[in-house]
């Protein structure tokens, strides 16, 4: 079984149907592009995924566990990480600020109340390691708020990697990037150890054909195509009804 295996989902909203039975399966390591026009069900999808949604019917599967009725709280526990399409960092507070407090969450220290984060050594040592992994430690003392748009999409990843996820679900992580910066984007991904599973939202094709090494493409909340990036692109489905052509 892969690490991340989807059985038939769906959930409805009514009479909308926005997700209609889709599976698909992502071996560890993988990297999966899901594409499709707006209004496909690709957020919703990630709901699901990560337990922000409960489904209307199907099943999902992460490191061989049934996690389909687990709260996003124990997925996360699990070593499922998302992001979202708006940063959701905590922006009056400095770039270690941030870390610290999310490699805290992911420990038993976020129980203990009355000692300060600052004392414990180990976060510190963390947080340190995995700033200077990806090139931010001489920004470690700048407010969130002062970083640029693109600095504080990739602080939003560090974050998510600083609290041991294994599974991560990046929604539009380019969404208002510029060039040069969703160039870099692709550079950090790229960076990635294999011990990441990653699933990609992402309207940018040259980002998502760039990383992917599969693409599923959604349609009215069906799966329309799964391939590699190539089988996709000669999908003649894909070039008429999402492509344009």
């Amino acid at each position: 079984m892969g690490t991340l295996v989807v059985e038939n989902l769906s959930k409805h909203f009514g009479g909308l149907r926005a997700v209609d039975g889709v599976s698909f399966r992502v071996d560890a390591g993988e990297r999966l592009a899901i594409i499709g026009p707006n209004g496909a069900g690709k957020t919703t999808l990630f709901q699901l995924l990560s337990g922000m949604l409960p489904p209307s019917s199907g099943r999902i599967f992460a490191f061989g566990k049934d996690i389909t009725k687990l709260p996003a709280h124990r997925r996360a526990a699990l070593g499922i990480g998302r992001t979202f399409q708006i940063t959701n960092l905590f922006l009056k507070l400095t770039v270690l600020d941030n870390v610290l407090l999310a490699a805290e969450a992911s420990g038993l220290t976020r129980f203990n109340l009355l000692r300060p984060i600052s004392s414990y050594k180990y976060l510190l040592a963390q947080a340190e390691k995995i700033l200077n992994q990806w090139g931010m430690w001489d920004r470690r003392d700048v407010p969130v708020r002062s970083l640029s748009y693109g600095e504080q999409r990739q602080l939003e990843i560090i974050l998510t990697l600083s609290q041991n996820r294994s599974i991560l679900l990046l929604d539009e992580p380019t969404c208002g990037l510029s060039p040069e910066e969703a160039k870099s984007f692709v550079s950090m991904i790229r960076a990635f150890s294999r011990d990441f599973t990653i699933l990609l939202i992402d309207h940018d094709m040259d980002v998502t054909f760039e990383i992917a090494e599969k693409v599923m493409v959604l349609h009215f909340g069906r799966v329309l195509a799964f391939g590699s990036p190539d089988e996709v692109k000669r999908n003649s489905q894909v070039q008429e009804i999402y492509m344009g052509t």
